[in-house]
């Protein structure tokens, strides 16, 4: 893809998070990114698949291109939002990267099982956090061919 169509396709972003501190990490992150990328952001799991299903105050959401999604999240865990993501024909080709805290196996192992794109565990240090998000953003953004919308 040339540099001229890279600028003129951002890509949109869809964060799922509760925690504020970590939203403005990830925005601070993403920022300085090449693209100029859109990021949207729902605090909770309702929330993620009102924005997906595109339905009430979302009906006009754009489809997103990437998803960061905690797996602890109010209202709807992210585990099930996950799982209705990779069950629905028109969203399952969106890769979701599964940011959180959760170090455990059993996470880990059930995200992929439910067809997670990638499991990366936060960082609880600000640098690493960030550059972590960097590197997530470079990787899905700038280096692998994502599906068309």
């Amino acid at each position: 893809m040339s540099d001229e169509l890279a600028a003129a396709a951002p890509v949109e972003i869809l964060l799922v998070e509760d925690d504020p501190g970590d939203v403005l990490m990830t925005k601070e992150a993403l920022a300085d990114a090449k693209m100029a990328n859109e990021l949207h952001v729902v605090s909770n799991g309702e929330e993620a698949l009102a924005f997906l299903f595109r339905e009430g105050e979302y009906a006009a959401a754009p489809r997103p291109g990437l998803i960061l999604l905690d797996l602890n999240l109010p209202r709807v865990d992210g585990r099930e939002v996950l799982a209705r993501i990779k069950a629905e024909e028109e969203l399952r080709r969106i890769p979701v990267v599964v940011l959180t805290t959760s170090e455990a196996e059993e996470d880990i192992l059930r995200s992929y099982d439910l067809h997670a794109n990638a499991y990366v565990t936060k960082p609880v240090d600000f640098e690493a956090f960030v550059k972590v998000v960097r590197q997530v953003d470079e990787f899905y953004i700038n280096v692998v061919r994502l599906p068309p919308r």
